[in-house]
């Protein structure tokens, strides 16, 4: 019989106490999810370094250590590992939005969060966006086409972060709709110039992109809010 949780309802069992045969399976799948993540990581550091066209699945089996047929259990083609790697990004970003907008307080607190996650995502993320930017024109269109949904939900979001500061007299913004591309095209950019062991680390980027934003919204001669 099912432990019950404390709402009275059935909960599911850990996969070692429904039986060998499951926690088996559980292994077996975070396995193959680990070596994925690790096929999907080196395939997007040698199209960050050679480009797309400029890799083959060799070479990437080469940096692993593998032969080509292991790369093939876990991918059709080198393709599918593009569309994975740009995939992978859309569900970084907007778990970036998400965290954001899960902020509670003030326009000016809430624009903060949503420059620091998108921010520190770009960056620590460098090479998986460097090569979604790049390497767009080489996905099917199936995938441009949600990469123009989720950019579109993205600067709408930011847009209804502006428009709450406008309402509350936090900011003083003419068009919200093109401060949203402005700030985030900003943001997005940070991959081209960020240098690991450079003169800035992540936290100081971060502390100083915030103030430059604020001061591209905020009314002239205001404090914080």
């Amino acid at each position: 019989m099912a432990a019950k949780d404390g709402s009275g309802k059935s909960a599911a069992a850990p996969a070692a106490a429904r039986g060998p045969g499951s926690a088996r399976g559980a292994i077996r799948e975070e396995l193959r999810a680990f070596r994925k993540d690790r096929i999907l990581y080196e395939a997007a550091e040698l199209f960050y370094e050679r480009g797309y066209a400029g890799t083959t699945l060799d070479a990437i089996a080469e940096r692993l250590e593998v032969t080509k047929p292991f790369i093939y259990y876990y991918c059709r083609n080198k393709l599918e590992l593009l569309v994975d790697i740009c995939d992978r990004m859309l569900d970084l970003t907007m778990d970036a939005v998400t965290r954001s907008l899960a902020v509670e307080g003030t326009p000016g607190e809430r624009l903060e969060a949503f420059v620091r996650n998108f921010v520190r995502t770009q960056i620590e993320n460098q090479r998986l966006v460097g090569v979604f930017f790049r390497e767009e024109r080489s996905l099917p269109d199936e995938m441009r086409r949600r990469i123009d949904a989720v950019r579109g939900e993205f600067d709408e979001k930011l847009a209804e972060i502006l428009d709450e500061g406008v309402a509350a007299g936090a900011f003083d913004i003419d068009d919200t709709r093109l401060a949203s591309l402005a700030i985030g095209g900003m943001m997005a950019w940070t991959f081209t110039w960020y240098m690991p062991g450079g003169r800035l680390e992540v936290d100081d980027i971060c502390d100083r992109m915030v103030p430059l934003v604020e001061r591209m919204v905020r009314p002239a001669g205001s404090g914080g809010g």
